[in-house]
């Protein structure tokens, strides 16, 4: 399972920036497999697993104020593991095919 995930305090002023350090501090001391980029954290794991980790992350955000903003976006393919670099990896090498004028183009 992989689950994209962005936690902030709200009503805390203009920057968020320590409160998301401590919630992506959580994530890493987890040792699941995510990645961070501008936007979310994405996770992979097995459902009670990942969902203590957010709930983790968003406690640790939720020290910085009295309201909190949580969205979760989740892909649940059993059986499938390393998805997170396997997703991009597939379609890193379609866009390739595409590219690669030797190779027919689906229709």
């Amino acid at each position: 399972m992989l689950l994209a995930f962005s936690v902030a305090p709200l009503g805390t002023g203009e920057s968020v920036t320590d409160a998301v350090a401590d919630a992506v501090a959580v994530v890493r001391a987890s040792g699941l497999p995510h990645r961070t980029d501008a936007m979310f954290t994405t996770i992979e794991g097995e459902w009670d697993e990942i969902f203590d980790v957010v709930r983790r992350a968003t406690d640790a955000v939720a020290a910085h104020g009295h309201r909190v903003s949580l969205v979760m976006k989740a892909d649940i393919r059993p059986g499938r593991t390393d998805e997170l670099d396997g997703k991009v990896t597939r379609l890193e090498e379609e866009l390739t095919r595409r590219s690669d004028p030797a190779e027919p183009a689906d229709g």
